[in-house]
């Protein structure tokens, strides 16, 4: 249910839903607004529109009060989850382990990030 929700988060509603995430709080449009004035050249529109198919989509929550305000229904662990099973199933075929050898092998890890997935390999023993 929840991935089938996370999958038609597009990338510009991705923005907004960072900007929710990062607050912990459901936030009224003007707050997102200057959130989303540091990194886009967005009007208001553009931004009420985004909020709007996020809500229709189920992904968001308004609640009406002096203003509507604004709730992720899906966490950024969420998110993340299926946007990384999304990654591996549709570029390494469902193999993780094809995922971390290319990581690996294209020395996008360093001694510190290596070190630091090892402990997180051994929790599981």
């Amino acid at each position: 249910m929840m991935s089938s929700l996370v999958s038609k988060i597009t990338d510009s509603e991705l923005e907004v839903m960072r900007v929710l995430w990062e607050a912990g709080t459901e936030l009224p449009i003007s707050e997102i607004r200057k959130c989303l004035e540091k990194s886009s050249s967005w009007e208001s529109s553009t931004i009420k529109t985004l909020l709007r198919r996020l809500c229709e989509k189920g992904v968001v929550i308004a609640t009406k009060k002096e203003v509507f305000y604004y709730k992720p229904q899906v966490s950024e662990q969420e998110y993340n989850e299926h946007a990384t099973q999304t990654l591996i199933d549709r570029l390494y075929s469902g193999s993780a382990k094809s995922l971390v050898a290319t990581l690996l092998g294209g020395n996008k890890l360093n001694e510190a990030d290596i070190k630091e997935l090892r402990t997180l390999f051994k929790v599981g023993d």
